[in-house]
């Protein structure tokens, strides 16, 4: 509750008048009755002067009622709509500044539901709060004196209406306590599947597995929906149950005061505000049990949100950097003892890796699949934090510098290249949002991306679909690449980023990054040692650890392991000539 109030605190005016609108609209709803009496008492002595004074009196607490009650639902939407904006904006940007070790242990399908349903229910439960919590207790404590107060031999009647009601919700919640954190689970793990299946959707299709992913997500959903009728089924006992209870108290009440309105015919006027009552006092409590509902989702969907916010920044944003204010890095790395191990998994991928790479220069990475390659390069990125030991760019913590400068400094091309729906302009902003034509021009031919950039009629501002669909491998690699190129970074990562170019391509690539990133420190890594046979010095890793480090010339000597690939990938491009 304490997030929801945090977020609450901006909209305290608008709380104000829902909470006026809400009570006004309470205290209106229970003096009805008591005119709606006098116009029977006055029916019943023939004063039609009373009647008609007293029924104006009832008809103006009828729209103020009706005027409240839409003022209240107003400005009750407009804070429960702003408060979960702004909930879903802070744990969107709370995400933004997760490491991927932070993703992986929530998982990106749960985090997609804690956006988007969890943050539904609370705005559901901020809208009931607000109309329901302040009614409710106005209309049971106030119809409870009233209905007391006019008919008071019956009070007992109304107690053991209420007791019995109590036990009923009491026991009806006890057994829905516990199923809607089981429904967040479930809801959780249907929305993996879907985004698995879909993402994968070129697998599943080479493989003929339509009809077994067709099975899965029916097994998940048939799940997913047995416990939402369960839960309904509950639920749906509860008005039923409240409403014979109901019948049952009123009549008793006809029964237990017949006798006297036979012998007083006037007494009449008070068993019908009497019955109201019992109903204000019933529908408050069947409110209330709303609420509970209400609540029990809300409560279980706030802690899960909670958990995300709760969740340590593992990035680090100086508050005090001014814009303009970035240093830009001499490019030296420095990684000592390094080790690391993906979540959940006590396997060591890395084990104490250490070199250092002077400002720059080229290093090459080389190793068998598996041996820790690409986890080497997400950790020199930022994108995982080490379990031991550091990397240090010129001489600073990795850990310890601030975001911004981090991003003006480095770009990394990922092993999968990933593209955003938009212009293949915006893709290659993405790095440099200033960055202008020429500059784009630039990059785009040091990527070798220019040539089918051209043929299209609208260049650059031809639109990239929705996962880079209408794009070969090798044109994504390019704009990837070239996306990382734009920014001119002081340290540049490529992890086997030119895989999918023919090797006059990726002779110009390489050409094109010697020429123009001279000064830019460069960490290779790539399947064939001829994409890193230049590089300065070479790291040849093999389960996590380093085997080989030095020249090609060096390893060529020194490392039995590296002269194996190099041999192994020398005889397929001769036997290809």
């Amino acid at each position: 509750m304490k997030l929801l109030l945090h977020y609450a605190k901006p909209y305290w005016r608008q709380i104000s008048l829902a909470v006026l609108a809400v009570t006004t609209m309470a205290l209106a709803t229970l003096l009805q009755p008591q005119f709606l009496k006098r116009m029977m008492s006055a029916i019943i002595a023939d004063n039609s002067s009373a009647v008609f004074h007293n029924g104006i009196w009832l008809l103006s607490l009828a729209v103020v009622g009706m005027i409240a009650g839409v003022s209240g639902t107003f400005f009750a939407s407009r804070v429960s709509q702003g408060v979960a904006a702004d909930l879903r904006q802070a744990e969107y940007e709370k995400i933004q500044t997760f490491s991927l070790t932070q993703i992986q242990k929530f998982s990106s399908a749960n985090l997609v539901v804690r956006l988007t349903n969890d943050i539904n229910q609370v705005q559901r439960f901020a809208m009931q709060l607000l109309q329901i919590i302040l009614r409710v207790p106005i209309l049971f404590v106030g119809g409870l004196i009233l209905a007391i107060w006019t008919i008071p031999s019956l009070w007992w009647v109304i107690v053991l209406m209420i007791v019995l009601i109590l036990l009923t919700t009491g026991r009806i919640f006890g057994q829905m306590g516990g199923l809607f954190g089981k429904f967040q689970k479930i809801l959780d793990k249907n929305n993996t599947l879907t985004q698995e299946s879909l993402s994968a959707v070129r697998v599943v299709k080479s493989f003929n597995q339509e009809g077994q992913e067709e099975e899965n997500f029916a097994k998940s959903t048939k799940e997913l929906t047995d416990l939402n009728q369960k839960i309904a089924y509950i639920f749906s006992l509860m008005t039923p149950v409240y409403m014979l209870i109901s019948y049952i108290a009123i009549a008793a009440a006809l029964l237990l005061v017949s006798h006297t309105i036979l012998k007083n015919p006037s007494e009449l006027a008070k068993i019908t505000p009497f019955i109201t009552y019992l109903n204000q006092i019933l529908f408050s409590l069947l409110m209330m049990g709303m609420v509970s509902n209400m609540a029990s989702r809300g409560l279980v969907s706030l802690k899960r949100i909670g958990a995300v916010m709760a969740e340590p920044s593992s990035v680090n944003i100086h508050e005090n950097a001014k814009e303009g204010e970035v240093d830009r890095f001499a490019g030296r790395v420095s990684v000592n003892n390094l080790s690391f191990a993906y979540p959940n998994d006590d396997k060591q991928v890395l084990t104490d890796i250490s070199f250092d790479l002077p400002a720059g220069q080229t290093l090459g990475i080389v190793g068998s699949t598996g041996s820790g390659k690409s986890t080497l390069a997400l950790l020199l990125a930022r994108l995982y934090q080490p379990q031991a030991g550091q990397v240090l760019i010129d001489g600073q913590n990795l850990q310890e510098i601030d975001q911004e400068t981090l991003h003006q400094n480095l770009s990394i091309v990922l092993q999968k290249p990933v593209l955003f729906s938009g212009t293949i302009a915006a893709n290659l902003k993405m790095g440099r949002p200033d960055a202008g034509l020429a500059d784009l021009e630039k990059a785009a031919e040091q990527a070798q991306a220019s040539e089918f950039i051209n043929q299209y009629p609208d260049r650059f501002e031809h639109e990239v679909s929705e996962r880079s669909s209408n794009l070969s491998g090798g044109q994504k690699q390019r704009l990837s690449l070239a996306r990382a190129l734009v920014k001119n970074p002081s340290l540049l990562i490529l992890d086997d980023s030119t895989s999918a170019l023919d090797a006059r391509s990726e002779r110009l690539v390489q050409d094109a990054l010697a020429s123009d990133f001279a000064k830019t420190t460069k960490v290779i890594i790539a399947e064939k040692i001829a994409s890193i046979i230049h590089a300065d010095q070479i790291l040849v890793l093999d389960h996590g650890k380093i085997v080989g480090q030095g020249s090609h010339h060096e390893l060529l000597e020194n490392s039995e392991m590296y002269r194996e690939i190099y041999q192994s990938q020398k005889g397929k491009e001769e036997s290809h000539d």
